[in-house]
C-alpha cells in the first residue's frame, strides 16, 4: 500500500532531521543523556518512517537488507576494535587508553565548569558511533524483515 503524497512529501522533509539528530545524540552521548543505542533507534526510525510512507518495492530497493546488515556487523567490529586496540597498547580489554592522550578524543578535561568539548572522553565516543552503527543497522533489519512477512502474507 502506498500512502498519500502529503505522508510521502512529509516524510521526505522530516527523514534528514531524524538522521542529523540521531546523530547529534550518538556523538553527544557523553556529555548528554543518550549515546549509542538512544541514537541508533533514533535512526532507525527515519527507517521505520520511509518503510510506512511507501509501498513495500520502493522500500525494498532504497534500504537493502544486505547493507543494513553490513551496518550491524560494522558497528559490531569497530565496537569490538575498540577493545582489542587497548590491548595493543598493553591496556586491559576496553580500556579507555585514549582519554587525556592528547589525540583524537583524547584532551584533557579541564576542572570545574566547562563547555563540554566533545573531543574528552577517549574511547567512549568511539564505541558510542560502534553501538548507534549497529543499533541503526539491527533495528532497521528487523523492521524490513517485519515488512517482508506482511509482504508474503498479502500474497
Amino acid at each position: 500500500m502506498r500512502m498519500s503524497k502529503i505522508v510521502r512529501t512529509g516524510a521526505n522533509l522530516l527523514y534528514p532531521f531524524i538522521l542529523i539528530f540521531g546523530l547529534y545524540v550518538i556523538m553527544h552521548g557523553h556529555l548528554t543523556p543518550g549515546g549509542g543505542f538512544q541514537g541508533g533507534a533514533v535512526v532507525a526510525t527515519a527507517a521505520a518512517l520511509v518503510i510506512v510512507a511507501y509501498s513495500y518495492d520502493e522500500v525494498a530497493g532504497m534500504l537493502k537488507k544486505t547493507a543494513m546488515k553490513a551496518r550491524e556487523s560494522i558497528g559490531l567490529l569497530l565496537f569490538i576494535g575498540a577493545g582489542i586496540a587497548a590491548l595493543v597498547v598493553g591496556a586491559p580489554f576496553f580500556y579507555n587508553f585514549l582519554a587525556n592522550s592528547g589525540l583524537l578524543f583524547g584532551m584533557p578535561v579541564i576542572p570545574g565548569p566547562n563547555p563540554g568539548d566533545l573531543n574528552t572522553a577517549g574511547v567512549i565516543p568511539i564505541m558510542n558511533i560502534a553501538v548507534g552503527i549497529e543499533v541503526w543497522g539491527g533495528l532497521a533489519i528487523i523492521l524490513l524483515y517485519m515488512l517482508s512477512g506482511i509482504r508474503k502474507e498479502e500474497s
